[in-house]
């Protein structure tokens, strides 16, 4: 048990106590990423209360007993308390009253909390405020004017500012328009999507857990300009830049970052983000070495499987510059540092070997009369090695199998390649 009565007593940010139930071997490590969501929703940790679970409270989840405990601690605390889990509407208005009014949140509303603050695009505001509505409404019954006293801070950002004192009809209304968009907004992406197979553009997809440097990966493959921060959900709108390997290029979308029970409203909400950025040809699974790499691999691995994505994956262990012996880790683990450029040339290739397979390396001769024949498929193939002659152009490319026929006039037999 701890608590910090000196945490900048007079500023404004808000101050937030944790009451963390204690139900399984992983109840320390929630703790302590219930601290990171606080430092990432711009609020200051005050402190941790522990109780041990042994039968849950319908009423208030923890006893009468415990209760009374935290109340005495936080008795003359400017603070609101984080259940760090989830909580009915009934119970996190019990916990409230029992605790003198003092604003009580769960984990999902933190959560939702900092997706609000850090959505950028106009359909990720869409999907944080659908997901906010949604998870609001079932609080609203009969309970308006309790939850029109939250305002202006953690749990509250977005929708939640305007829409608490809004009846069960207007919600439902708001939620039914925003569907309606981001379905539209989903059409259109499936348009784009579909440009791209026929165009034959390899995807790959950077997924894993949040904060382990995918938007900084994504940087330095791609020379892209992504806002990369050490804090948890910094990228919430999935970002595709174009990647070039040897003359090949590839689309790498960098995606939002998944958590431990991740709320499944979220997911629900940013399913059609998700699924279009993870319809990909591989995914690259990064994970932070010198962290629970295990407990972030594995919550990868359940996310995708809810969002019933099975496709080619590869681990991308990121953060190694100061790793000196790697026998703990998967043994085919691709190992780089994102910040300092270490393994990046392995890992460009370690994707190029991936789609070797779907990809051949050939000899073209093209006759200066026919260069524009050539122009009309030359955007399908990477070039190389040119020998400028008296009639023709000779050169290697490397082709996508697919679009080896459309060059089929110009290539040069094997054996007249080799004579």
């Amino acid at each position: 048990m701890e608590i910090r009565k000196s945490i900048d007593e007079n500023g404004s940010q808000e101050k937030i106590y944790i009451l963390q139930p204690l139900e399984n071997e992983n109840s320390l490590a929630l703790r302590d990423e219930a601290i990171s969501l606080i430092e990432s929703a711009g609020a200051l940790y005050a402190g941790t209360i522990f109780q041990k679970i042994r039968d849950v409270n319908p009423a208030t989840y923890i006893g009468p007993g415990k209760l009374q405990e935290l109340r005495e601690r936080l008795d003359g605390l400017d603070v609101t308390v984080l259940f760090n889990g989830d909580l009915t509407p009934s119970q996190t208005l019990n916990i409230s009253a029992a605790l003198d009014n003092k604003k009580v949140i769960d984990r999902t509303t933190l959560i939702l909390d900092i997706f609000a603050n850090n959505a950028r695009s106009g359909e990720g505001k869409l999907q944080v405020e659908l997901a906010q509505l949604q998870y609001m409404y079932p609080r609203l019954k009969g309970k308006g004017e309790g939850l029109s006293r939250l305002g202006g801070g953690i749990g509250t950002r977005g929708p939640g500012e305007t829409k608490l004192e809004t009846d069960r009809r207007r919600i439902r209304v708001r939620i039914a328009y925003l569907k309606d968009r981001l379905r539209v907004l989903e059409n259109r992406r499936e348009l784009v999507n579909t440009r791209r197979v026929k165009e034959s553009a390899r995807r790959i997809a950077l997924v894993g857990y949040t904060n382990t440097g995918k938007s900084t990966l994504l940087n330095l493959l791609t020379g892209a300009e992504v806002a990369a921060e050490d804090r948890l959900f910094a990228t919430l709108d999935p970002t595709t830049r174009r990647l070039t390997i040897d003359g090949v290029d590839f689309l790498l979308t960098d995606t939002v970052g998944f958590l431990r029970a991740l709320p499944h409203n979220l997911i629900s909400a940013f399913h059609s983000t998700l699924e279009s950025a993870l319809n990909c040809d591989l995914a690259l699974i990064v994970c932070d070495a010198t962290s629970d790499y295990r407990m972030q691999y594995e919550t990868t691995l359940e996310t995708l499987k809810e969002l019933k994505c099975e496709v080619p994956y590869r681990i991308v262990m990121n953060k190694c510059e100061s790793i000196d012996c790697f026998d703990e880790y998967p043994h085919d683990a691709i190992f780089i540092s994102a910040k300092e450029n270490i393994g990046i040339d392995r890992l460009r290739q370690e994707i190029l070997k991936h789609f070797s397979a779907d990809i051949s390396a050939v000899s073209l001769r093209i006759p200066y009369t026919r260069m524009n024949e050539y122009a009309r498929v030359k955007g399908y193939a990477a070039e190389s090695d040119f020998r400028y002659l008296d009639d023709c152009v000779e050169l290697k490319a490397r082709i996508p199998n697919i679009h080896l026929s459309k060059f089929a006039p110009f290539r040069i037999a094997d054996r007249e390649e080799h004579s």
